[in-house]
Formats: C-alpha cells, structure tokens, sequence
C-alpha cells in the first residue's frame, strides 16, 4: 500500500478539502496542505532541525497542526505532541526528557509555553494563532519558504508520551530509519483499509484532542488515503450529531466516554439528528460497559469497530459489532501480535483464566530515557513479548477480556478486586455522569471499595443519593465488590481522551496530595 501521502492527493486533486474545522468551518486543501507543510518543512531546517532530531507541538486542535505535523512527517525529525492541558512545569518536563530542539505553542497557551521553554533551554519558539511574545508566528514565518519539498525528504514520525494516568508521563521513541520513503507503508493504514474500508472516498469525524496517539495516527492514516476529515475543536454531544449529519460522515473514532454523554443526551435531541451515514465507529482508549455499547448498537447500527492497543505499538486486538454481539464485553482478537495470559510467576496461564496481558512476536515498547520502564514492560522470560500493565482473560475462541489495569487493584482483605466491573455498573445509573472506584485504607481489610461520583447536572450529592448507588451496585454485583462507601466530586479529572487519572483520585485518600497530572 505504497504511494499514499498528501503530497500525491495534492497533485491529483488539489482542491479537495483535506480538512475542515467543524466550529470555524475553516477549510484547507490538500494544495495548501502541501505547500504549507513543505515551507514549514523548510523553516525547520533553517531552523537547526536536521533528521533524527526532536521538535514539539504544545497546541489545540487548529488548522495549523497539520501542516506542522506534516512537516514534521517530511523531514525525518519526532514530533512530540503535547497536551494542552499541562502545567508549565509538566510541558517544561517534556521538553527536556524529548531533547525537543524547538517549541511550537498555540497562542491561547502562551503563559504555559514560554516560561516552560525558557526554563528547559529551548530557545527557538514559535506560535500559531497568534501572538506570544518572543515566539515567531508560524503563519508568517512560512511564507519566507518555498512550496517545494526540501531536498533530503524522509520519513518522520510521532513521538508520543503517556497520559500519566498511573505515575509520570514515559515517551515512547520509535526508531527512524535514514532515508526512508515519506509515502511508506504503515501497519495503521493497512487495519485502516482493511477493517474500515478507508478510502478516498470517506469522511472521518475526530472529536477528540489532536495531540493524543489515536486522534494524531487515525487522522493522518486517513489523510494519506485522501479522505477528508472534519475536525471538531472540542468534543460537545450535541455538536458531535450535527457535524455527523451535516459532513456525512463515513468513519469516526471516538471513546467510551463519548458514548455515554450522547446517551444521557434527551430522546428528542437524539432522534433529531441522522446519522444513517456511519459506516465505522471506532472506538478504543478506555474500557466500554457492555450496556453502554448495547445501547449504541441498537441506536448506530452494527458499525461499532472496537480495538485494544497502546501508544507503544507492541500489538492490537480487533472485535467489530457481530463478533462482540456474541462475546460481549471482549475487545476482540490479535490482529498485530499474539496473546499471552501470564500469571505472577510469569508462566503462561490456560484459556479463561486472568492473568497479565503480553503482545508477543512484535515489537517491544522503548520508552524513552527509561531503561527500568522498558525492562518492566518485557516478559522475564520471553524478550519479544510485552506488556501494557493490563490484566485479562482469552475464552476458547481467542477472544481477549480485559478486567483492568493491573495497577489499579484492589486487595480488600487479600481478595483481589478489579474497580472496571464495578465502574462498568454505576456508570449505567441516569443519575451518574462519571465515576471512579478505586481501593482506600482500612484497618481490618488493607483496603476497602470507594466510589467517587461525579453526579448528573440536576442531582445535588446526598446521603440519600449515596445509599440509591450502593443499592444499584448491590443489586449487579457481589457485595465484596460494591463500593462500601460513596464520595462526590463536581468533576473528576478526566483526560479529554477518555482516560481517567485515577491515580490522582486515589492520592487524595493515601496521604500523597504532591502528585500532579503529567
């Protein structure tokens, strides 16, 4: 599947839209597409940024992260994407642990960018929508470069850090090979056209934060096949159908948490909207309950295309909507790598029973500037067999069930205790719109079951609203695994992406108030 890239679409269909902001309805071309990415590409090299070298994107979704990705993608360098939702000092860390050479911030996160610049050392800064000062604007910086590719053309790529849900964010640093193709084969593409049927001819809806792997690689994949995407600048549940119904859209990736907003969204606002042209709802990042993705079933249709996988790359699992009708709750089977169950001696366990999950026959993750991390992520026994800290089952047919990740059991009086199931449950009450389960100290069992609640808009937190969740959990689950107490938060910190920094909530209650999300 060679040959695909937007420097081809812009030579045989210029004019078409190679994105479109959803808010703004801003729209850039697959010509303008090429020709910024190929100036930026140049004002990277006058820059100092040779291949192999790192640079970073500190921005929202706008209309330039593309063409700055891209310029990336064409001369061999890392781009490090960074969330807009860090702190100086957090966007400070990664800046010095990528060795980014250069930073690139949006406007709006001006007072995060320079003082965490200036305190890392990286002293080429420039700036898109706007001003900040001391940086150069990117949109005039470019038009002192040419439209044409720069001479030494070669692949680039992402280098992407963890969201920091479990402990400090880790970059995971692929390899770079010199002198490789910028329109070169990737594993994404082929799941892409292969599974979605990813073509020209789609349009792909991304509601979620452009600096996260899946948004960043799906994006880009489908960018390579000539699709147009449509950008929303923020998720919104409303504005999410709209744009859905307005572009027609044939493939979108979303995650759990997407699900639920548009569920709890009134009957009448979702029954107004068609969304009869969704032909692929990808969904992946967090756990989905089984009665939330029932629901989308019946509502969307069969199109619901799951997969479990990680920034590392080291493997992916598959389950479209008939399969998982039938092995509900599964994330499907190995389509990259092979499935390895391992118990805590590290021996490999037999079919149904839980154990770690590991990806075997792949490539292992290399995260960067941490030999301790790597090494922890291998296999004791096996070097091409990696892990992801996540606990699951395969049934007879090869289809993987993940329980949870394995730093966030519970042991309440040496039982082992997996919050996702109880998560799964209270999610599903009307009166919930997040939550987190999570184990907090007891003197007789080591740790007892805590739910935090985040409540609908409309529900005030009460005692009597406490014991109306216990009982809900109490009437789907055993009772060693309902929450034996209720907490409320007006909002849990939750990553835009859907995954939940549960580590931070769990802090509040084992005395560390210190940690900060990274």
């Amino acid at each position: 599947m060679t040959g695909l890239h937007p420097c081809h679409h812009a030579k045989t269909q210029p004019d078409k839209p190679a994105y479109i902001m959803a808010g703004t309805g801003e729209t850039v071309s697959f010509a303008q597409l090429e020709a910024r990415s190929n100036q930026i590409a140049h004002a990277l090299r006058e820059a100092g940024c040779e291949p192999g070298d790192t640079f970073a994107i500190f921005a929202e979704n706008s209309p330039r992260y593309f063409e700055i990705a891209w310029a990336g993608q064409r001369s061999g360098l890392y781009y490090v994407c960074i969330s807009s939702r860090l702190t100086a000092p957090e966007v400070e860390y990664i800046l010095r642990d990528s060795g980014a050479k250069l930073l690139i911030a949006s406007a709006s996160l001006g007072t995060h960018a320079a003082p965490a610049a200036e305190a890392a050392g990286v002293r080429e800064c420039w700036s898109i929508d706007g001003e900040i000062a001391g940086f150069q604007r990117v949109e005039e910086l470019r038009t002192d470069y040419p439209e044409t590719p720069i001479r030494d053309e070669m692949a680039g790529t992402d280098m992407l850090y963890s969201s920091g849900t479990t402990g400090r964010p880790k970059g995971i640093r692929p390899p770079l090979e010199p002198g490789q193709p910028i329109d070169g084969d990737n594993v994404l593409m082929q799941i892409a056209g292969a599974m979605c049927g990813a073509s020209a001819e789609s349009v792909y809806l991304s509601p979620a934060p452009l600096y996260h792997a899946a948004p960043l690689r799906w994006c880009m994949s489908m960018t390579r096949f000539g699709a147009t995407l449509v950008v929303m600048e923020k998720f919104d549940p409303e504005g999410y159908l709209a744009a859905l119904e307005k572009y027609r859209a044939t493939i979108s990736q979303l995650v759990p948490t997407m699900f639920v907003r548009m569920l709890k969204l009134p009957e009448e606002v979702r029954a107004k909207y068609d969304v009869s042209s969704l032909q692929c709802a990808i969904h992946a990042a967090a756990p989905c309950p089984v009665p939330v993705k029932q629901q989308m079933i019946e509502w969307w249709g069969p199109v619901l295309e799951e997969y479990y996988a990680g920034s590392e790359g080291n493997g992916m699992t598959w389950i479209n909507s008939p399969d998982w009708l039938a092995h509900p709750g599964s994330v499907g089977r190995a389509i990259f790598g092979e499935i390895h169950i391992c118990g805590e001696d590290g021996q490999e366990l037999p079919v149904g029973e839980e154990g770690q999950v590991f990806f075997g026959g792949t490539p292992p993750p290399n995260y960067h500037n941490d030999a301790e991390k790597t090494k922890g992520a291998r296999h004791p026994e096996h070097e091409d067999w990696s892990s992801l800290g996540d606990v699951g089952r395969l049934d007879e047919d090869g289809f993987l069930y993940l329980t949870d990740r394995k730093a966030f059991m519970i042991i309440s009086g040496g039982v082992n205790i997996y919050p996702q199931e109880t998560e799964n449950v209270l999610i599903t009450h009307p009166k919930v719109a997040d939550c987190a389960v999570i184990g907090v100290p007891d003197p007789d069992f080591g740790e007892a079951v805590k739910a935090v609640v985040q409540p609908m808009e409309g529900h005030a937190p009460s005692a009597e609203l406490a014991e109306e969740l216990m009982a809900h959990c109490q009437t789907h689950l055993s009772k060693l695994k309902c929450p034996k107490s209720i907490d409320f938060d007006p909002e849990l910190p939750r990553h835009p992406t859907g995954k939940l920094y549960k580590r931070l909530i769990r802090d509040r209650y084992w005395g560390n108030n210190d940690s900060r999300i990274v």
